[in-house]
């Protein structure tokens, strides 16, 4: 087997956004405004963690810090380089602030044993850390040994920076003022890995960045990634056949592999991981920032804010905007997902308008929950516009609820009529008509679903040409009954925008495609049949029997126009998206064998029901 090493700044771009590594359009020199150093602070088991300080060269003033502490590096290293861009965005940057990026223990150059969301201890003891106390004494050292600091501290990231803000939230030093968690994960079993106890298998390449660990600290990469030896995601991992299959590409070296095989439920390693139930009587104003289309982090910042809303009495809001991952950091002037174009300068308004006005609330000027800013300011995928509400989910709205009935209907009676369909291992649904070999997975959360709406395999349902606009907002609530000649099985539901005949092409559509019928995905998720009672406990169908399983789709704000219309689609496969579900119960997929995999019949009975929340502005 070959193994690659991949150049450090294509790895952490993957992750992070673009613009940390570009010129801004003025050609901004931090080194003409900034000075930096270079320091190692000890904790309290001393462990010492590489820190580096970007401070404004104008000292005339006192400055807040904005810390980021990362697992990609906090390069370049050595007192003479420094980063194209600091801090969240160009404007925080140029009006100055005291930035501190931080390589978190066990990578690159801190000292220390790396932990995959490593899990919070509330009462630590003695010399017992955890990211909460390294972060704690992080902020100490800062406040202690930075020159010109104001003493307020502002925390922020983007993915797993975005976690490791999160969890400065908890036993937060009393000068963290600020806070803005940016597409962190909440829960490794619902986020980036897992959606539902369903293992992502697009994610499987990452497993090299998060699973090799080191003994000292390193300021070139030394993990390493497989060589596939092709460009064709599917059939790659469709030749490979089982995950246990792709043992011979990381080993018991890769620890994160090694756990991911061994915990095949929510057990507790994944539930000590989570930072969602932790949660509660937050002090730090808090934004929380999302991407609509973000196809690794949707679960975590959405079910963060509602828990912090609910346990907690601090300011607290939430921006979802028409983003993949990260895109809100990016300096696009057209902002589009795959094929789908939403406006310009979106990204760059948010910098400016909203960012950058809540972190100079908080650490420059009054600092009261009288930010001018909304509680919830929320892109209209449909419209096309942004939305200002009082709350999120928004006021003003009323259920409604489709069944899933005959001829392919959306219907508001329950049908007599079911649906069948046979779903083969050998032949999955791919969850994108691109063949290409992906490291995490973007553009398909808006992709066109016409493919797949023409397979025999994927149940479609839908309203007629809506008369009328109609607004959809917050989480989707699918109720499927179902049946499986087999004893387990996947479920995946897919909410979808068909477009008018007429609609016209943009810039961004895709040579072989025509906007006219786009079949957009809105929102979609899967549920491992195993765990439709119970993610701790997995149980089998018993074939032949009919059964419920429940499906919550994260949030949406979309307004489906008159002339369009809404679209249902249920399958049971979702290649390599998700691995491969034998169809046959077995304890542990990830062990699963080649004869385990076996074709099954599903059918869908006609009292199953999506239910959604119609907003009607007041």
């Amino acid at each position: 087997m070959k193994l690659t090493y991949f150049p450090l700044i294509f790895i952490i771009s993957l992750f992070l956004p673009l613009s940390v590594y570009s010129q801004t359009e003025e050609d901004y020199q931090v080194a003409d405004n900034y000075t930096k150093q270079e320091v190692e602070i000890t904790m309290r088991d001393g462990i010492k963690l590489h820190t580096t300080i970007y401070s404004p060269k104008d000292t005339s003033k006192k400055y807040p810090i904005l810390l980021q502490r990362t697992p990609y590096s906090s390069r370049p290293y050595g007192k003479d380089e420094f980063r194209s861009k600091i801090g969240p965005n160009e404007y925080l940057m140029k009006e100055g602030n005291i930035f501190v990026y931080q390589d978190v223990r066990g990578r690159w150059m801190s000292e220390g044993v790396y932990d995959n969301m490593r899990a919070y201890i509330p009462k630590k003891k003695g010399k017992q850390i955890d990211e909460a106390s390294d972060t704690y004494e992080t902020i100490d050292w800062l406040l202690k040994n930075t020159k010109n600091n104001n003493g307020k501290v502002g925390t922020w990231g983007i993915s797993y920076p975005g976690y490791y803000a999160l969890y400065s939230l908890l036993d937060a030093h009393p000068a963290l003022k600020a806070v803005s968690p940016q597409a962190g994960i909440g829960d490794f079993f619902f986020d980036d890995f897992h959606h539902n106890g369903a293992y992502l298998l697009s994610y499987w390449r990452a497993t090299a960045v998060f699973g090799y660990e080191k003994s000292t600290p390193s300021d070139t990469s030394w993990y390493k990634f497989p060589e596939l030896g092709t460009q064709d995601q599917y059939q790659f991992f469709l030749d490979n056949g089982p995950l246990s299959n792709l043992d011979k590409y990381y080993k018991e070296d890769n620890v994160f592999w090694t756990q991911l095989k061994e915990h095949s439920s929510y057990d507790e390693f994944w539930k000590s991981r989570g930072l969602i139930q932790h949660l509660k009587d937050i002090k730090p104003a808090v934004m929380i920032v999302g991407g609509l289309f973000d196809a690794e982090d949707l679960y975590g910042p959405f079910e963060s804010y509602k828990n912090i809303e609910a346990k907690s009495d601090n300011y607290n809001t939430i921006v979802f905007g028409p983003w993949s991952h990260g895109d809100w950091a990016r300096d696009s002037k057209r902002q589009a997902i795959g094929n789908v174009y939403f406006g310009d300068d979106i990204s760059k308004n948010y910098q400016k308008d909203i960012e950058t006005k809540f972190f100079n609330h908080f650490l420059k000027g009054p600092g009261t929950k009288d930010s001018g800013l909304p509680e919830a300011y929320v892109y209209d995928t449909g419209n096309k516009k942004w939305g200002s509400f009082e709350q999120w989910p928004p006021k003003g709205t009323v259920k409604k609820t489709w069944f899933l009935g005959a001829d392919q209907t959306l219907t508001e009676i329950a049908s007599e009529e079911n649906q069948t369909f046979v779903s083969d291992p050998k032949k999955p649904v791919p969850y994108s008509e691109d063949i290409k070999m992906v490291f995490t997975p973007r553009k398909y959360m808006t992709d066109d679903q016409r493919f797949s709406a023409r397979r025999p395999d994927v149940l479609v349902y839908e309203t007629p040409v809506l008369e009328e606009d109609m607004s959809l907002v917050g989480a989707i609530q699918a109720h499927l009954y179902v049946a499986t000649t087999g004893t387990d099985a996947d479920w995946i539901v897919k909410v979808i925008d068909v477009y008018p005949a007429d609609a016209e092409d943009t810039e961004e559509t895709q040579a072989y495609l025509k906007m006219g019928n786009y079949h957009m995905m809105v929102r979609s998720e899967v549920m491992r049949g195993r765990f439709r009672n119970s993610f701790e406990n997995p149980e089998p169908f018993k074939p032949g029997e009919k059964t419920s399983v429940d499906i919550t789709l994260q949030d949406i704000n979309h307004t489906f126009k008159k002339g369009h219309k809404l679209q249902i689609q249920v399958q049971s496969t979702w290649f390599p998206l998700i691995d491969l579900n034998p169809q046959t119960f077995v304890p542990n997929i990830f062990k699963a064998e080649e004869g385990d995999f076996k074709k099954q019949t599903h059918t869908v009975y006609g009292d199953s029901k999506i239910e959604f929340s119609v907003f009607q502005e007041q």
